[in-house]
């Protein structure tokens, strides 16, 4: 190639580059005067991806075509792009486990990756998953989809990042101080080991925010039952029990206690021996009881105080179905009077739960509240 052929190749790429170069500019101008006008926020502020910095390049290659400056302006647009951190958010679903993890109901620790990685590289988590007597729960960014999605130690996606979640309360109380610190050294070691960037909560402030919300669990658990009860020493036959239960739509399931439950199958009332033995398919024909409970785990169903109102209604009917009597756990008769005191307290464990953004009958009561 001829020095002649060099020199108007150089000029050609000079001109489209240029030409480029200005464009950007000016589309980048427009929508910094205009974009702020459409442009929303939707930013999680526990699963937002760490910032990344990129470290400024040198500029002698692009201030300069052909020999001639472009303006400064451009210059300083063009470094401003190339050193401003960029911020990317990681969207979670809205509904499913993941979305349930909060930092006032768990321990996140936020695990980066050098690169995209299987769930085999936490090993040593799925081995010791049961060792902190609290639920623990592992979601990741699948690296081609860019979703979260729940981790098992069987998952096959590889994933640019992890949150490993540990339940601070549930009901039987509040994680220790030791627990914590134990959680935190194992996922610091598995981070060592695959060379990962971490984010870690402090431990004596998430304690002291989960001793918190133990006391605010404790304060709205409560557990309503209505006891039906034969006059005298009658007993109860397990099939009449069943016959009754299943007009007010109750099914017998596995744990031995009669359930109504909503329509994605969590119990909403409950219908258990009084003798504590668990009613069982095979033999409710044979058995006999001297009495059942109807129960209403308050903090685990959706609006309390209308399911209240539904357990008494069913109360009524297997009392007039079994020729029972609506008994408290003295065996004293329970009166409209004694109903409505019942409602009341009911209302106020609601108003309560909603007053601390805690949605009774939600997943994440449902959480809590196991």
């Amino acid at each position: 190639m001829s020095e002649l052929q060099a020199a108007l190749l150089a000029i050609g790429l000079g001109v489209v580059v240029a030409v480029y170069v200005f464009g950007w500019w000016k589309q980048r101008q427009y929508s910094r005067k205009f974009g702020a006008a459409f442009r929303q926020s939707h930013e999680d502020a526990l699963y937002q991806a760490a910032v990344t910095e990129h470290a400024a390049e040198p500029l002698d290659d692009i201030v300069m075509i052909n020999g001639d400056a472009l303006p400064d302006e451009i210059v300083t647009e063009v470094a401003e792009a190339i050193t401003e951190p960029v911020e990317i958010v990681a969207t979670l679903p809205a509904s499913g486990p993941c979305s349930l993890l909060d930092a006032r109901s768990d321990f996140i620790i936020a695990l980066h990756p050098a690169e995209a990685s299987a769930a085999a590289v936490l090993d040593g988590l799925w081995q010791r998953k049961f060792d902190f007597r609290k639920p623990l729960q592992v979601c990741g960014l699948i690296a081609r989809t860019g979703q979260w999605e729940r981790v098992i130690a069987e998952s096959q996606s590889l994933y640019s990042q992890f949150r490993i979640a540990l339940q601070l309360v549930d009901r039987s109380g509040v994680i220790s101080v030791p627990k914590l610190g134990d959680f935190r050294d194992l996922v610091l070691g598995i981070a060592k080991n695959i060379g990962a960037d971490t984010t870690i909560p402090d431990i004596l402030e998430t304690h002291a925010a989960a001793l918190g919300l133990d006391a605010l669990c404790a304060e709205v658990d409560q557990m309503v039952g209505v006891n039906l009860l034969p006059p005298g020493e009658r007993l109860l036959n397990g099939g009449k029990i069943n016959e009754a239960a299943a007009l007010q739509g109750m099914k017998l399931e596995s744990d031995g206690a009669f359930h109504l439950s909503d329509n994605t199958g969590n119990t909403l009332i409950s219908l258990i021996n009084k003798d504590t033995k668990p009613f069982q398919h095979h033999s409710l024909e044979q058995s006999a009881t001297t009495g059942i409970t109807l129960m209403l785990d308050v903090p685990r169903v959706e609006n309390p105080v209308a399911n209240f109102d539904l357990m008494v209604q069913m109360a009524h009917a297997l009392a007039r179905e079994l020729q029972v009597n609506l008994v408290d756990d003295h065996r004293v008769p329970l009166t409209d009077a004694g109903l409505a005191r019942i409602r009341a307290q009911i209302g106020e464990v609601q108003a309560k739960m909603l007053e601390n953004n805690l949605v009774p009958g939600s997943a994440q009561a449902r959480r809590l509240f196991s």
